[in-house]
């Protein structure tokens, strides 16, 4: 049997980017300086510049970004903030260690992303504090349209990026859109580290500092706590200094993400499965999804070809035990509800080969 294809390899990633990765971790270990150093300041400084907004923020994951950039712009207990409920709950987590309230948006059915005429209904019926806008699975929205509806209403909006490294829409990359931005460096992302990581990015000098006194305790200065709501949640010198190693090679691999997803888009042929379009530099090909009324009958097919599915995601969060109210109705979202029983994610990343792609295509093909 052919070597299984993975939907993520980070073996194969590791051997790609071995050596400058081993070269900015010897760094690190002779230095002496582990966290909050020179190599998060010269990260930040970095990825500031290559998303081209003024400031970058390091912090230990992206939830704790979505987390304390809501919070630096005011978010809080009792805050209404809309976002989406097909994104994993990681915005709901965050909006739940703020006290706030998620204000569910149903999601359009070919992008996936925040349906807009929902939104606009829901500004009009109600008063939101912020608006978490998900470029889910690497696909930027259309955020000229998100600002034209929150502009008049005076709503902050906050773009969760990520899965969306690097995307580009009118020459600007995500997270430079909003008022801040949140960006995630688990291993599997588009840049990942070799553990946790994530970062806000904000075009307001006063909203990163603020997010600097929130990642460590809510210090204004060494051991004087002033700002409520501070966290140890600090970005350490090892995972800034592997990210700043693979900051260089992003545009690349996601221009192989990219070309992989188009084949699909292309080749892919079965009545069954419905592909998304080919997509330009707003699309960083995060993950590749598909739907399928019979999902499990696919994926069950693709199993027996050593070809590895996933689902993003399966259960919306206004679903999770976690936040229901079992004696409640649940906020009414049907296409975020249908779209859970029928996505599947097939391997999508930039070590797959050309060979892969054309074994994916073929089993998707025979079924």
């Amino acid at each position: 049997m052919a070597d299984p294809i993975l939907v993520n390899d980070l073996r194969r990633h590791a051997v790609t980017t071995e050596t400058v990765v081993r070269t900015s971790v010897e760094r690190v270990l002779s230095s002496g300086w582990y966290v909050l150093g020179a190599e998060v300041e010269a990260f930040e400084q970095e990825f500031a510049e290559y998303c081209g907004v003024g400031h970058c923020v390091g912090v230990a994951n992206g939830t704790e970004a979505i987390e304390l950039g809501l919070r630096a712009l005011g978010v809080g207990r009792g805050s209404r903030v809309a976002t989406v409920a097909n994104a994993g709950f990681y915005t709901t987590t965050a909006l739940m260690a703020l006290g706030a309230e998620p204000v569910f948006v149903d999601v359009d059915r070919d992008t996936k992303l925040m349906n807009l005429a929902h939104l606009k209904q829901i500004l009009a019926e109600s008063t939101l504090d912020a608006v978490v806008v998900t470029h889910l699975f690497g696909l930027l929205h259309d955020m000229e349209g998100v600002l034209d509806l929150t502009a008049p209403a005076g709503v902050p909006v906050f773009e969760d990026c990520a899965q969306a490294h690097g995307a580009r829409r009118g020459g600007r990359r995500a997270g430079s859109f909003g008022a801040a931005a949140s960006f995630s460096f688990y291993p599997t992302k588009n840049l990942g580290a070799l553990g946790d990581g994530g970062a806000v990015v904000t075009g307001s000098a006063d909203v990163a500092q603020q997010v600097r006194r929130l990642r460590q305790y809510g210090w204004e200065s060494r051991y004087h706590a002033g700002v409520r709501g501070g966290r140890n949640s600090r970005l350490d010198e090892m995972q800034a200094a592997v990210l700043r190693a693979k900051l260089p090679f992003l545009d690349a691999w996601n221009r192989r993400r990219r070309d992989i997803a188009t084949r699909y888009s292309q080749e892919i042929r079965n009545p069954r499965v419905e592909c998304p379009p080919v997509h330009e530099e707003e699309y960083v090909a995060h993950l590749y999804v598909v739907v399928s009324a019979e999902r499990e009958a696919l994926r069950a097919h693709l199993t027996e070809a050593a070809i590895q599915t996933d689902v993003h995601y399966p259960v919306p969060d206004h679903r999770q035990p976690a936040l229901t109210d079992p004696s409640g109705p649940a906020a009414a979202l049907p296409v975020t509800d249908d779209l859970s029983v029928s996505i599947v994610t097939l391997p999508c990343h930039s070590e797959l080969s050309d060979e892969e792609v054309t074994r994916v295509i073929s089993r998707v093909n025979t079924w």
